[in-house]
Protein backbone atom coordinates (compact mmCIF):
# COMPACT_ATOMS: atom_id res chain seq x y z
CA UNK A 1 0.00 0.00 0.00
CA UNK A 2 1.16 3.50 -0.84
CA UNK A 3 -0.40 6.76 0.29
CA UNK A 4 -1.06 9.68 -2.03
CA UNK A 5 -2.12 13.33 -2.06
CA UNK A 6 -5.68 13.95 -3.30
CA UNK A 7 -4.99 17.29 -4.99
CA UNK A 8 -1.73 16.66 -6.87
CA UNK A 9 -0.49 13.84 -9.06
CA UNK A 10 2.87 12.50 -10.22
CA UNK A 11 4.67 13.64 -7.09
CA UNK A 12 7.72 11.44 -7.51
CA UNK A 13 10.34 13.88 -8.81
CA UNK A 14 12.84 12.25 -11.14
CA UNK A 15 16.61 12.37 -10.98
CA UNK A 16 16.51 14.63 -14.04
CA UNK A 17 14.51 17.18 -12.02
CA UNK A 18 17.22 17.20 -9.37
CA UNK A 19 19.91 17.67 -12.03
CA UNK A 20 17.96 20.57 -13.59
CA UNK A 21 17.66 22.17 -10.16
CA UNK A 22 21.32 21.76 -9.25
CA UNK A 23 22.56 23.03 -12.63
CA UNK A 24 20.56 26.25 -12.27
CA UNK A 25 17.83 25.54 -14.84
CA UNK A 26 15.05 26.81 -12.60
CA UNK A 27 16.87 29.94 -11.30
CA UNK A 28 13.93 31.13 -9.21
CA UNK A 29 15.93 33.43 -6.95
CA UNK A 30 15.57 36.28 -9.44
CA UNK A 31 11.87 36.40 -8.56
CA UNK A 32 12.58 37.13 -4.87
CA UNK A 33 13.96 40.56 -3.90
CA UNK A 34 17.03 39.73 -1.85
CA UNK A 35 16.79 40.26 1.88
CA UNK A 36 19.26 42.86 3.17
CA UNK A 37 22.22 41.23 4.88
CA UNK A 38 21.37 43.00 8.13
CA UNK A 39 17.67 42.07 8.08
CA UNK A 40 16.10 40.85 11.30
CA UNK A 41 12.42 40.31 11.90
CA UNK A 42 11.04 43.56 13.31
CA UNK A 43 8.77 42.09 16.00
CA UNK A 44 10.03 40.20 19.05
CA UNK A 45 7.79 39.29 21.96
CA UNK A 46 9.08 39.25 25.50
CA UNK A 47 10.42 36.07 27.08
CA UNK A 48 7.66 33.72 28.22
CA UNK A 49 6.04 33.93 31.64
CA UNK A 50 6.34 30.57 33.41
CA UNK A 51 2.68 30.30 34.46
CA UNK A 52 1.31 30.70 30.92
CA UNK A 53 1.47 28.31 27.93
CA UNK A 54 4.72 28.84 26.05
CA UNK A 55 6.55 27.79 22.91
CA UNK A 56 10.31 27.71 22.35
CA UNK A 57 11.73 27.20 18.87
CA UNK A 58 14.59 24.72 19.19
CA UNK A 59 15.43 24.37 15.50
CA UNK A 60 13.97 23.35 12.14
CA UNK A 61 10.49 21.94 13.01
CA UNK A 62 11.32 21.25 16.65
CA UNK A 63 9.44 23.23 19.31
CA UNK A 64 9.23 22.76 23.05
CA UNK A 65 5.63 23.45 24.03
CA UNK A 66 4.65 23.90 27.68
CA UNK A 67 1.01 23.81 28.80
CA UNK A 68 0.10 23.77 32.49
CA UNK A 69 3.02 21.51 33.48
CA UNK A 70 2.75 19.37 30.33
CA UNK A 71 5.85 19.30 28.09
CA UNK A 72 5.59 18.51 24.37
CA UNK A 73 8.10 18.27 21.52
CA UNK A 74 7.41 18.44 17.80
CA UNK A 75 9.55 16.57 15.23
CA UNK A 76 12.63 16.55 17.50
CA UNK A 77 16.08 16.63 15.89
CA UNK A 78 19.32 17.26 17.76
CA UNK A 79 21.70 15.44 15.38
CA UNK A 80 24.38 17.27 13.43
CA UNK A 81 23.00 16.00 10.10
CA UNK A 82 19.53 15.09 8.81
CA UNK A 83 20.66 11.99 6.99
CA UNK A 84 20.89 8.20 7.34
CA UNK A 85 24.67 8.68 7.46
CA UNK A 86 26.50 10.51 10.24
CA UNK A 87 29.23 11.73 7.87
CA UNK A 88 27.17 12.74 4.81
CA UNK A 89 24.05 14.77 4.12
CA UNK A 90 22.67 18.19 5.12
CA UNK A 91 24.60 19.52 8.11
CA UNK A 92 23.11 21.84 10.68
CA UNK A 93 24.13 25.50 10.50
CA UNK A 94 23.74 26.29 14.19
CA UNK A 95 23.85 24.45 17.49
CA UNK A 96 20.60 23.62 19.31
CA UNK A 97 19.95 26.37 21.88
CA UNK A 98 18.97 23.73 24.43
CA UNK A 99 20.79 20.44 24.90
CA UNK A 100 18.88 17.19 25.33
CA UNK A 101 20.19 16.90 28.89
CA UNK A 102 18.66 20.28 29.71
CA UNK A 103 15.13 19.40 28.61
CA UNK A 104 12.36 19.17 31.18
CA UNK A 105 10.59 15.83 31.48
CA UNK A 106 8.89 15.32 28.11
CA UNK A 107 5.37 13.85 28.15
CA UNK A 108 4.29 13.89 24.53
CA UNK A 109 5.98 14.02 21.12
CA UNK A 110 4.21 14.85 17.85
CA UNK A 111 5.70 13.40 14.67
CA UNK A 112 4.56 14.69 11.26
CA UNK A 113 6.25 12.14 8.94
CA UNK A 114 9.30 9.95 8.58
CA UNK A 115 11.79 12.10 6.62
CA UNK A 116 15.21 12.36 8.25
CA UNK A 117 14.84 16.04 9.14
CA UNK A 118 11.62 15.25 11.05
CA UNK A 119 12.17 11.74 12.43
CA UNK A 120 15.73 11.53 13.71
CA UNK A 121 16.72 8.10 15.06
CA UNK A 122 19.54 9.27 17.34
CA UNK A 123 17.31 11.89 18.94
CA UNK A 124 14.40 9.49 19.35
CA UNK A 125 16.61 6.93 21.08
CA UNK A 126 18.15 9.58 23.35
CA UNK A 127 14.72 10.88 24.34
CA UNK A 128 13.43 7.37 24.96
CA UNK A 129 16.43 6.54 27.16
CA UNK A 130 15.96 9.72 29.17
CA UNK A 131 12.13 9.76 29.29
CA UNK A 132 10.83 6.20 28.68
CA UNK A 133 7.28 7.28 29.59
CA UNK A 134 6.96 9.54 26.51
CA UNK A 135 3.84 9.02 24.39
CA UNK A 136 4.61 9.32 20.68
CA UNK A 137 1.82 10.37 18.30
CA UNK A 138 2.62 9.43 14.70
CA UNK A 139 0.89 9.18 11.30
CA UNK A 140 -0.44 5.86 10.03
CA UNK A 141 2.29 3.32 9.31
CA UNK A 142 5.07 5.02 11.29
CA UNK A 143 4.53 3.01 14.49
CA UNK A 144 6.40 0.00 13.03
CA UNK A 145 9.58 2.07 12.85
CA UNK A 146 9.34 2.72 16.62
CA UNK A 147 8.53 -0.85 17.58
CA UNK A 148 11.65 -2.04 15.74
CA UNK A 149 13.59 0.17 18.16
CA UNK A 150 11.81 -1.36 21.15
CA UNK A 151 9.57 1.68 21.70
CA UNK A 152 5.99 0.61 22.37
CA UNK A 153 4.23 3.69 23.76
CA UNK A 154 3.21 4.88 20.31
CA UNK A 155 -0.21 5.73 18.88
CA UNK A 156 -0.77 6.21 15.15
CA UNK A 157 -3.68 7.83 13.34
CA UNK A 158 -4.84 8.54 9.81
CA UNK A 159 -6.16 11.92 8.65
CA UNK A 160 -9.14 13.17 10.69
CA UNK A 161 -8.74 10.45 13.32
CA UNK A 162 -8.45 11.63 16.92
CA UNK A 163 -6.91 10.48 20.20
CA UNK A 164 -8.41 11.40 23.59
CA UNK A 165 -5.93 11.55 26.45
CA UNK A 166 -5.53 12.84 29.98
CA UNK A 167 -2.07 13.95 31.12
CA UNK A 168 -1.14 15.92 34.23
CA UNK A 169 -4.79 16.74 34.84
CA UNK A 170 -5.27 18.12 31.33
CA UNK A 171 -7.80 16.69 28.87
CA UNK A 172 -6.20 16.41 25.43
CA UNK A 173 -7.77 15.73 22.06
CA UNK A 174 -5.18 15.27 19.29
CA UNK A 175 -6.32 14.93 15.69
CA UNK A 176 -4.17 14.02 12.70
CA UNK A 177 -4.98 16.35 9.81
CA UNK A 178 -3.98 16.39 6.12
CA UNK A 179 -0.82 17.88 4.72
CA UNK A 180 0.37 17.81 1.11
CA UNK A 181 3.68 16.04 1.26
CA UNK A 182 5.25 12.58 0.92
CA UNK A 183 7.24 10.05 2.94
CA UNK A 184 10.16 7.66 2.72
CA UNK A 185 13.53 6.90 4.27
CA UNK A 186 14.98 4.89 1.36
CA UNK A 187 14.35 4.36 -2.37
CA UNK A 188 12.18 1.36 -1.46
CA UNK A 189 9.56 2.80 0.91
CA UNK A 190 8.27 5.82 -1.01
CA UNK A 191 4.87 6.86 0.43
CA UNK A 192 4.42 3.62 2.38
CA UNK A 193 3.66 5.64 5.53
CA UNK A 194 1.38 8.63 5.91
CA UNK A 195 2.30 12.29 6.54
CA UNK A 196 0.16 14.56 8.72
CA UNK A 197 -0.21 17.68 10.79
CA UNK A 198 -1.67 17.67 14.30
CA UNK A 199 -4.39 19.77 15.93
CA UNK A 200 -4.20 19.45 19.71
CA UNK A 201 -6.89 20.78 22.00
CA UNK A 202 -6.03 21.27 25.70
CA UNK A 203 -8.74 21.64 28.34
CA UNK A 204 -8.38 22.01 32.11
CA UNK A 205 -11.52 22.83 34.01
CA UNK A 206 -14.07 25.34 32.82
CA UNK A 207 -11.70 28.28 32.43
CA UNK A 208 -8.75 26.89 30.46
CA UNK A 209 -8.89 25.88 26.82
CA UNK A 210 -6.15 26.19 24.20
CA UNK A 211 -5.72 24.85 20.68
CA UNK A 212 -2.39 24.14 18.97
CA UNK A 213 -1.87 23.44 15.27
CA UNK A 214 1.40 21.81 14.23
CA UNK A 215 1.25 21.97 10.44
CA UNK A 216 4.16 19.62 9.73
CA UNK A 217 5.66 19.69 6.22
CA UNK A 218 3.37 20.69 3.38
CA UNK A 219 2.69 22.20 0.02
CA UNK A 220 -0.37 24.41 -0.38
CA UNK A 221 -3.78 23.60 -1.77
CA UNK A 222 -7.01 25.61 -1.43
CA UNK A 223 -8.93 22.77 0.24
CA UNK A 224 -7.21 21.13 3.23
CA UNK A 225 -6.43 24.19 5.32
CA UNK A 226 -9.82 25.78 4.76
CA UNK A 227 -11.43 22.55 5.94
CA UNK A 228 -9.15 22.45 8.99
CA UNK A 229 -10.16 26.01 9.84
CA UNK A 230 -13.85 25.22 9.33
CA UNK A 231 -13.61 22.06 11.44
CA UNK A 232 -11.66 23.35 14.45
CA UNK A 233 -12.29 27.08 14.48
CA UNK A 234 -9.62 29.45 15.74
CA UNK A 235 -6.10 28.21 16.50
CA UNK A 236 -4.42 29.82 19.50
CA UNK A 237 -0.99 28.88 18.12
CA UNK A 238 0.00 27.56 14.70
CA UNK A 239 3.48 26.27 13.85
CA UNK A 240 3.83 26.84 10.11
CA UNK A 241 6.75 26.15 7.72
CA UNK A 242 8.25 29.20 6.02
CA UNK A 243 11.43 27.76 4.45
CA UNK A 244 12.66 25.30 1.78
CA UNK A 245 10.78 26.85 -1.16
CA UNK A 246 13.31 27.74 -3.89
CA UNK A 247 13.16 26.68 -6.69
CA UNK A 248 9.37 26.82 -6.71
CA UNK A 249 8.89 24.54 -9.72
CA UNK A 250 10.65 21.78 -7.83
CA UNK A 251 9.56 22.57 -4.26
CA UNK A 252 5.99 23.89 -4.53
CA UNK A 253 4.11 20.55 -4.53
CA UNK A 254 5.48 19.70 -1.08
CA UNK A 255 6.85 22.90 0.52
CA UNK A 256 5.10 26.22 0.99
CA UNK A 257 6.69 29.61 0.54
CA UNK A 258 5.95 32.42 3.03
CA UNK A 259 3.00 33.86 1.08
CA UNK A 260 1.26 30.47 1.32
CA UNK A 261 2.21 30.20 4.98
CA UNK A 262 0.24 33.45 5.42
CA UNK A 263 -2.69 31.89 3.55
CA UNK A 264 -2.69 28.97 5.97
CA UNK A 265 -2.46 31.38 8.91
CA UNK A 266 -5.61 33.09 7.63
CA UNK A 267 -7.50 29.94 6.66
CA UNK A 268 -7.12 28.31 10.08
CA UNK A 269 -7.94 31.59 11.87
CA UNK A 270 -4.67 31.57 13.79
CA UNK A 271 -4.38 34.04 16.66
CA UNK A 272 -0.59 33.60 16.65
CA UNK A 273 1.66 31.74 14.23
CA UNK A 274 5.36 30.92 14.42
CA UNK A 275 7.58 30.17 11.45
CA UNK A 276 9.55 26.93 11.29
CA UNK A 277 11.44 24.74 8.80
CA UNK A 278 14.12 27.32 8.04
CA UNK A 279 17.62 28.34 9.16
CA UNK A 280 18.82 25.00 10.58
CA UNK A 281 19.51 22.86 7.48
CA UNK A 282 20.39 23.95 3.94
CA UNK A 283 17.72 22.07 1.96
CA UNK A 284 16.96 24.57 -0.81
CA UNK A 285 18.32 27.60 -2.65
CA UNK A 286 16.96 30.62 -0.75
CA UNK A 287 19.50 32.40 1.53
CA UNK A 288 19.13 31.56 5.22
CA UNK A 289 17.66 35.00 6.07
CA UNK A 290 15.24 35.11 3.10
CA UNK A 291 12.23 33.30 4.66
CA UNK A 292 11.52 35.86 7.43
CA UNK A 293 12.01 38.70 4.94
CA UNK A 294 9.55 37.15 2.47
CA UNK A 295 7.19 36.43 5.37
CA UNK A 296 7.20 40.08 6.40
CA UNK A 297 6.52 41.20 2.81
CA UNK A 298 3.64 38.71 2.50
CA UNK A 299 2.08 39.91 5.76
CA UNK A 300 2.37 43.54 4.69
CA UNK A 301 0.70 42.75 1.37
CA UNK A 302 -2.20 41.11 3.22
CA UNK A 303 -2.29 44.01 5.73
CA UNK A 304 -1.71 41.62 8.65
CA UNK A 305 0.12 42.86 11.74
CA UNK A 306 3.53 41.07 11.81
CA UNK A 307 3.06 40.50 15.55
CA UNK A 308 0.46 37.85 14.60
CA UNK A 309 2.99 35.75 12.65
CA UNK A 310 6.50 35.74 14.04
CA UNK A 311 9.86 34.48 12.86
CA UNK A 312 11.53 34.10 16.26
CA UNK A 313 15.15 33.14 16.87
CA UNK A 314 16.06 29.66 18.08
CA UNK A 315 15.98 29.41 21.85
CA UNK A 316 13.42 32.22 22.19
CA UNK A 317 10.27 31.46 24.17
CA UNK A 318 6.95 33.26 23.89
CA UNK A 319 3.53 32.90 25.50
CA UNK A 320 0.45 31.94 23.54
Amino acid sequence: MRFSNPYISNLRRKFLDVILWKTGYYDDLKHYPKAPASFTYPVVRSVAEADKPSAMWINHSTFLIKVKGLNILTDPIWSSRCSPLSFLGPKRRHSPPLELDDLPSIDLVLISHNHYDHLDKATVLALYAKFPHILWLVPLGVKKWFTRLGIENVLERSWWESIDLEMRGIEIKATAVPTQHFSGRSPFDFNKTLWAGWVVNFTKGAKFKKQLYFVGDTGYNPYDFKKIGQTFGSMDLSLIPIGTYVPRKFMSPVHIEPKNAVRIHKEVHSVLSLGMHWKTFNLSDEPFNQPPYDLLKALQKEEIDPSAFLAIETGHSINW
